[in-house]
C-alpha cells in the first residue's frame, strides 16, 4: 500500500516550562511558529486553558494575533476557543478582528469543554450546569454574526460579519463529533489524549456527515504526540516531560512541564503507568524512521485527512529540533525565504 502524504500542523499550549515565565513562552512560542512556516507545516493552533501554570496561552485569542503577526503565510488559529466560556458575539468580533487584520490565514477551531475545573468556569461567569449542552444553540448564534448584512440584524458584529473565518468543531467524544457531520463542518479529534474514542468518533463524523457550503464530504484531523530525536532513547527521554505532566494533571497537580526523567519507574504508580499508556496509542517518541513509519500506519489505519501535531518538549532547542525531525519523517515542503 503506498504512502499517504497529508497537511501536517502544529498545536502548541505555549508551556512554561519549570523555573522559566509566561513571556519566555510566548517568544518560545513566536519562535517555533515562524519554524513551522518555514519547514512547511500547514496551520499552527493554540488552545484554551485556564488555571494551569504550566499553559500560558489562555488569552488565546491575543496569542494567535501575536503569532499571525509574527508570521506570513501559515494559517493561524485556535485548537481550539471554549465556546461556552464566551458570548458568541464577543468571538466574532476577535475573530472578525483578527481575519481584517490577517485575511485568509486565521481558523477558529471551537470546543464545548470548559478547559479548567470547576471554580475556574465560575469565575470566567460560565452557566456550569449546562455541561457543554448548549453548545449548539451558541455555535449556531457565532455562525449567525458571521453571516451577511441583513437589514433585520440589531445587532451586529463589527468586524465579523460578512467574513469568511472557517470554524472547526474540536472535540474527544461522539457529541461534536456528530454535530460537525450533520453541520457539514470539518472535525479535529483530540487523540493525543483521548485515543480510545478516535475510530468511534471518526466512524459517527463520517456517518453523520451531510455536504454544506462548506464541506462537499467530510474532513477529519487528527491530533498526535510526537517526539523527534536523533535516537530512540533520547526521544523517550524527552517525552518523559510530557508523561510527567500527565501524571500531575491526574493526581490534580497541574503545574509547569517538568524536565525529562531517564526512567519513570519509581515516578508512577503501576495503574497511573497503564492509565498513562493507554494514552499513548496514537503518540509516537523516536527516530525519524520510526515516526515516518508509525504515521503511515496510523494514517492507513485512520484515513485521516490531515494531523495535528503536540510535541511538548522541556527544551526548547530540542523541541524545535522535534519539529523539524517530524518535518522530515512527514515529507514536508519547506518554503524558501
Amino acid at each position: 500500500m503506498s504512502n499517504r502524504s497529508v497537511p501536517i500542523s502544529v498545536l502548541d499550549l505555549a508551556p512554561v516550562v519549570e523555573g522559566s515565565t509566561p513571556a519566555a513562552a510566548f517568544r518560545n512560542t513566536l519562535e517555533l511558529a515562524q519554524l513551522a512556516e518555514r519547514l512547511g507545516y500547514n496551520r499552527y493552533w493554540l488552545a484554551e486553558h485556564h488555571n494551569m501554570s504550566g499553559i500560558a496561552s489562555s488569552a488565546t485569542s491575543v496569542v494567535i494575533g501575536y503569532v499571525a503577526g509574527g508570521t506570513k503565510r501559515i494559517r493561524v488559529g485556535s485548537g481550539g476557543i471554549m465556546l461556552p466560556n464566551h458570548a458568541p458575539l464577543v468571538i466574532a468580533e476577535q475573530f472578525g478582528t483578527l481575519e481584517s487584520m490577517y485575511p485568509g490565514r486565521i481558523d477558529l477551531g471551537l470546543g464545548r469543554a470548559p478547559g479548567s475545573d470547576q471554580l475556574t468556569a465560575r469565575a470566567l461567569r460560565r452557566d456550569f450546569a449546562m455541561h457543554g449542552q448548549d453548545f449548539p444553540e451558541l455555535l449556531a448564534e457565532l455562525r449567525d454574526f458571521f453571516q451577511p448584512e441583513e437589514a433585520i440584524k440589531t445587532v451586529r458584529a463589527t468586524p465579523g460579519e460578512g467574513l469568511n473565518v472557517p470554524i472547526w468543531l474540536l472535540g474527544s467524544s461522539g457529541f461534536s463529533a456528530k454535530l460537525a457531520g450533520e453541520l457539514g463542518l470539518p472535525f479535529s479529534f483530540a487523540s493525543h489524549f483521548a485515543p480510545e474514542y478516535l475510530m468511534p468518533a471518526i466512524h459517527l463524523y463520517r456517518s453523520s456527515f451531510r455536504p454544506s457550503e462548506v464541506l462537499d464530504k467530510p474532513y477529519v484531523m487528527i491530533g498526535m504526540n510526537i517526539v523527534g530525536a536523533e535516537t530512540d532513547e533520547e526521544a523517550a527521554r524527552l517525552a518523559t516531560s510530557q508523561q510527567l505532566q500527565f501524571l500531575n494533571l491526574v493526581r490534580g497537580r497541574p503545574g509547569k512541564l517538568q524536565p525529562p526523567v531517564d526512567s519513570m519507574e519509581g515516578i508512577w504508580h503501576p495503574h497511573e503507568r497503564e492509565a498513562l499508556q493507554s494514552k499513548l496509542q496514537f503518540s509516537i517518541a523516536g527516530t525519524k524512521a520510526k515516526i515516518a513509519s508509525r504515521l503511515q500506519e496510523i494514517l492507513q489505519e485512520t484515513m485521516a485527512d490531515e494531523v495535528i501535531v503536540h510535541s511538548q518538549v522541556y527544551d526548547h532547542q530540542a523541541r524545535l529540533h522535534s519539529y523539524e525531525i517530524i518535518a522530515e519523517a512527514a515529507n514536508l515542503k519547506a518554503f524558501s525565504s
